[in-house]
């Protein structure tokens, strides 16, 4: 489970029984709770510290020949409204870098109408759908960006060109990458505790997010358990 702070990284270590240990790896402390084959890491804020972070853990897991099976990002995050209001949670049937690509003068062009790279990444449906089911999240697409979104223009932007989206952080992609170059499926899953649009700091509820996150994988693990990882 890769994380963006030690905040989230905890509230998910909560849904846990048991102490959790810490366990060095080269550039990286991973936090393991008692469950067999389960990892926490507080990969870091951004797209790209979280690729480098993550690419480290599954790296270092299969120098140890015991590779994971999945990769969640997993944190807090803005909503869109109405679709996903504050206190509510969703899952990514596609994750989605928003701020990939080149401006220009007749609008922002994603870096594949550029005829490379990739802007999205796709969760198994079948992993999607158990996890809506076991923990009420709504499945849509997550945006990511390096630039959290602050007015009312941006967000209506975004909502124009991802019209599917449910909510935004600054991970999911990076943390997608690092998992599609080791061949591991991924899955996002985010707690609401904003809406996108003008930073108002009295309107988060961060707290409750992070409860909320926390709540969502007590319901997860077990879940997860019934999927088959080779599925994907």
């Amino acid at each position: 489970m890769a994380t963006a702070v030690p905040a989230e990284r905890d509230a998910v270590a909560r849904a846990f029984p048991g102490p959790v240990r810490e366990t060095p790896r080269p550039g990286i402390t991973l936090h393991r709770p008692a469950v067999d084959g389960v990892d926490l890491l507080a990969a870091g804020v951004g797209p790209a510290l979280a690729a480098a972070s993550t690419a480290a853990a599954l790296t270092a897991a299969a120098l140890a020949d015991r590779p994971y099976d999945l990769v969640v990002s997993a944190g807090i995050g803005g909503g869109f409204a109405p679709g996903a209001p504050v206190g509510s949670l969703v899952v990514a049937d596609e994750i989605t870098a928003a701020d990939l690509g080149a401006e220009t003068a007749d609008g922002f062009l994603p870096v594949t109408d550029l005829g490379f790279g990739t802007v999205t990444h796709r969760p198994p449906a079948a992993l999607v759908a158990l996890v809506a089911a076991a923990t009420g999240a709504r499945p849509g697409t997550v945006l990511t960006g390096s630039t959290v979104t602050g007015t009312a223009e941006r967000a209506a932007a975004l909502r124009a060109r991802h019209p599917r989206a449910l909510a935004e952080a600054m991970e999911g992609f990076g943390v997608a990458e690092a998992a599609a170059a080791h061949g591991v499926p991924v899955l996002e899953l985010r707690a609401v505790s904003n809406p996108v649009g003008p930073r108002d700091r009295a309107a988060w509820r961060i707290g409750d997010a992070l409860a909320a996150l926390t709540d969502a994988f007590g319901k997860l693990a077990p879940a997860l358990e019934s999927w088959n990882p080779h599925d994907h």
